[in-house]
């Protein structure tokens, strides 16, 4: 009986994409799996719902290389504290049952695909050939190659402990054949980054070699600073890494999977600008039109006149400015130019989405839109109470009432004012966090750019109270009797 059972369980562990997983069976079946990733999740919690499809897509590409698994751990306490989970959902990656790292990588079918495809195999593979080496740097992505003058180098053994930290991010692969070097132009141990095939172009080389001391650190940062290149491909995977620095995005119809040429065709216009600019503090990059639509349509008010083959220019910096280029895009690259020239001189207006400044605002609660919120909630005479909502929001509406009579109690102070702003239809300025709704602020005079986050129980009196402590000046109230 008990053999029937266990053949069910693993023949069953083989029919399903996503194993379910409990206190009981966990240990027994993780080590059945090389590679596995965990997913301990709650199902009452909504960042778990939103990635369920996602980790169900993903499994069913990664089936026979890599399993999935879930554990609920409102049933399972005991799996999921063993594990330290004090939060959901927690990705780990598992091998042969062992607990082997956090799951580190993008939370789409595409971004666990890729990341998981590459935990597979070794964390380095070993080239012995130059057909070896050929075969492995023509990939959709860059290649890292180590070449070492033997097995005993203790170079060598460095590079393997950075391709096993940084496994989840990069292709490596090494050799103790230092004529894959010369041809290269190394003749000794060092190593090769050889950028994607596809992305290969006139203004820059497509590898480049490493010859410093090699610590995990130095190679790190070599890899960091060189695998993007003059202008990468910007993909939902990768931008939060490109976007740590100001960066210009080209975004067009491409595809480098069906059409390299037709792909580069823009690419190539943009680099030929961009080149000019090298060392100006902008990076350059170009992305699928397709893949940032809603993006381009909230962030930027990209519409669907702004379609065409044409590419839509972009430049988010990393402090949240952001700018549109106006004119097309013209082949020459002209257009481009003067954009970029306005943008280095300080001449381009900032793109902020914004509802119209309401023409009538005699409420007691004034209307903020982002056009306006310099004025009203940074002026500096005025203390600012200011909440930003969602028309969406249960939490919002029920908040209404007493907001509206705060704002009436308060109606005769001159130096004060509650304003609200619906953060869905406007951007949020820098210095305010704003995650979830209601959340409100306060602005005080003298102390615009240290506003201070509102973290009390939403009761007129506690507003008061709140207020009373950090405005700069004695409330002037209406009609409140109660003593504060």
């Amino acid at each position: 009986g008990t053999e029937m059972v266990i053949m069910y369980i693993l023949c069953y562990s083989y029919l399903v994409d996503v194993l379910e997983l409990g206190d009981a069976d966990f240990d027994y079946l993780a080590t059945e799996h090389e590679t596995m990733l965990v997913k301990f999740y709650a199902p009452w919690c909504g960042h778990c719902k939103k990635l369920a499809p996602e980790f169900e897509k993903a499994a069913s590409r990664l089936k026979g290389s890599v399993q999935l698994a879930k554990v609920d751990c409102t049933t399972n306490s005991e799996t999921c504290s063993r594990f330290g989970v004090s939060g959901y959902p927690t990705l780990r990656i598992f091998r042969y049952g062992k607990d082997s790292a956090p799951y580190d990588g993008p939370r789409t079918a595409e971004g666990i695909y890729e990341t998981m495809r590459r935990q597979t195999g070794p964390d380095s593979m070993h080239l012995k050939t130059k057909d070896d080496l050929k075969a492995f740097v023509n990939n959709h992505d860059a290649s890292i190659v180590g070449v070492f003058s033997g097995t005993d180098s203790p170079r060598l053994a460095e590079f393997l402990k950075a391709a096993t930290l940084l496994r989840e991010q990069f292709r490596f692969a090494h050799s103790t054949n230092l004529q894959l070097a010369e041809e290269h132009g190394a003749n000794s141990e060092c190593v090769l980054l050889f950028r994607p095939p596809r992305l290969a172009n006139a203004f820059e080389d497509s590898i480049v070699i490493f010859r410093d001391y090699l610590t995990i650190g130095s190679l790190r940062r070599f890899i960091r600073d060189h695998i993007y290149g003059l202008c990468p491909h910007m993909t939902i995977e990768n931008r939060d890494r490109l976007r740590v620095r100001d960066l210009l995005t080209a975004y067009y119809d491409l595809d480098y999977h069906h059409n390299i040429p037709g792909s580069n065709y823009w690419r190539n216009r943009v680099m030929k600008v961009a080149s000019k600019y090298v060392r100006r503090g902008l990076t350059f990059s170009i992305a699928n039109k397709k893949d940032f639509l809603l993006e381009l349509e909230e962030d930027f008010g990209m519409g669907t006149s702004d379609g065409g083959e044409l590419p839509f220019i972009t430049i988010r910096t990393r402090l949240g400015h952001k700018y549109t280029m106006r004119e097309e895009f013209t082949r020459d690259g002209a257009s481009l130019q003067r954009f970029l020239e306005d943008y280095f001189a300080g001449r381009l207006k900032r793109y902020i989405k914004s509802e119209p400044i309401p023409e009538k605002n005699s409420g007691a609660v004034k209307v903020v839109v982002a056009e306006s919120f310099d004025q009203v909630v940074n002026d500096p005479d005025k203390n600012v109470l200011i909440q930003f909502f969602s028309p969406l929001c249960p939490h919002c509406k029920k908040l209404e009432p007493v907001y509206g009579e705060l704002a009436e109690t308060l109606r005769s102070d001159p130096k004060i004012i509650i304003a609200k702003m619906n953060a869905l239809a406007n951007d949020v300025p820098l210095g305010y966090d704003v995650q979830g709704f209601p959340t409100i602020y306060f602005a005080p005079v003298g102390r615009k750019d240290e506003p201070v986050r509102y973290q009390g129980t939403r009761e007129l009196k506690d507003f008061l109270r709140f207020l009373k402590r950090e405005a700069s000046h004695h409330l002037v109230l209406s009609g409140f009797k109660d003593e504060l």
